[in-house]
């Protein structure tokens, strides 16, 4: 079997790579990725001493690149984890969301047409939902659940989504789509929250967090995602869309209380800013139906892999501090400057 993993060397994208590679060694898998802000190939270094791996730097952008790819390489799969994901950026800039995440999705597809792909598999999230209200835990986002986009990001995901389903629908392309919760764990990139708060906690830094940080997130620790994936992908539906949540719901003041005390930080380094706009108030994924039709439930509790991220982080300062010591710095300068 031969898989196109695209964004291979952002976080879910390369954690995925590490998951596959590990129980199923005889597959090969090239990665593509542009490299931009949040691809970082320094992640795949492990990964470059694998057999049957292999790594191309590309835009799914640009379609005569992508096609001339996929007539040499042969691929039988393709997930497509190349996405811009942060939604503050898509705040700022919406233009490089709508064309990588929407465009790019698109000419994936057409050259998965053209070069009769086995499956198409997107990646998505569970902000394609929009937000559920705090006072009401009886809810949750399931595959029904009408889109609702909150962000530029959000809009430009759910937009990517529906032209997924359109493609199977018009085409018959042999598609999938799985929406997850908030992910955390290795290789995280350090401006979202998780990372950010441990990164930025052991540098003894002050932490920002929006608002009151009363909004809450359904965390999934990213290795119980990327074996949904690999479960969908094999047994799942053509054409069906699988919501993959952990039933870890935590407001983020909480989360960022519980890595200070884990990393014996005082909660004096809290720094309360002004909250981003159209900030959505509650994610809470219904996972019934992935676990039902495949038998798929997260295995990792919030706990464990919580305390899993926090060593991994500990134990590669050198893979973070690069990161953050050059243009990312003078991102967070602008997103956080009142904090």
């Amino acid at each position: 079997m031969k898989i196109l993993v695209t964004g291979g060397a952002g976080f879910i994208g390369s954690n995925y790579i590490y998951f596959h590679k590990k129980n199923k060694p005889d597959d090969e898998i090239v990665c593509l990725d542009a490299l931009t802000y949040a691809g970082n190939i320094k992640t795949l270094e492990k990964a470059m001493k694998i057999q049957k791996f292999s790594f191309i730097k590309g835009d799914i952008c640009d379609r005569n690149f992508i096609l001339d790819l996929f007539k040499k390489e042969k691929f039988d799969k393709i997930i497509n984890f190349a996405a811009e994901s942060h939604v503050d950026r898509s705040v700022i800039n919406p233009e490089v969301f709508l064309k990588t995440n929407i465009l790019g999705t698109q000419v994936l597809m057409d050259a998965c047409r053209e070069y009769g792909i086995k499956r198409f598999h997107q990646v998505s999230t569970d902000e394609v939902y929009g937000d559920l209200p705090i006072d009401r835990e009886d809810l949750f986002f399931t595959e029904q659940t009408p889109i609702h986009a909150s962000s530029p990001y959000s809009a430009s995901k759910a937009a990517a989504d529906l032209l997924v389903l359109a493609y199977f629908r018009t085409y018959d392309l042999p598609v999938s789509i799985t929406r997850c919760s908030n992910n955390y764990g290795p290789y995280h990139f350090p401006e979202k929250l998780i990372p950010l708060v441990i990164t930025r906690a052991m540098n003894d830094e002050n932490i920002p967090v929006y608002g009151n940080g009363k909004n809450v997130r359904d965390w999934l620790y990213v290795e119980d995602h990327c074996r949904a994936i690999d479960l969908v992908i094999e047994k799942g539906k053509v054409g069906e869309v699988y919501n993959v949540g952990g039933h870890n719901e935590f407001n983020n003041l909480n989360v960022v209380k519980t890595i200070l005390r884990l990393l014996n930080k005082d909660e004096s380094l809290i720094t309360y800013v002004k909250d981003r706009p159209g900030h959505d108030m509650r994610y809470a994924i219904d996972p019934t139906k992935i676990h039902n039709d495949l038998g798929w439930l997260p295995q990792t509790s919030f706990d464990e892999g919580l305390l899993r991220t926090i060593q991994w982080y500990v134990e590669n300062k050198l893979w973070w501090s690069e990161i953050i010591s050059g243009e990312y710095k003078n991102y967070y300068d602008i997103m956080y400057k009142n904090a």
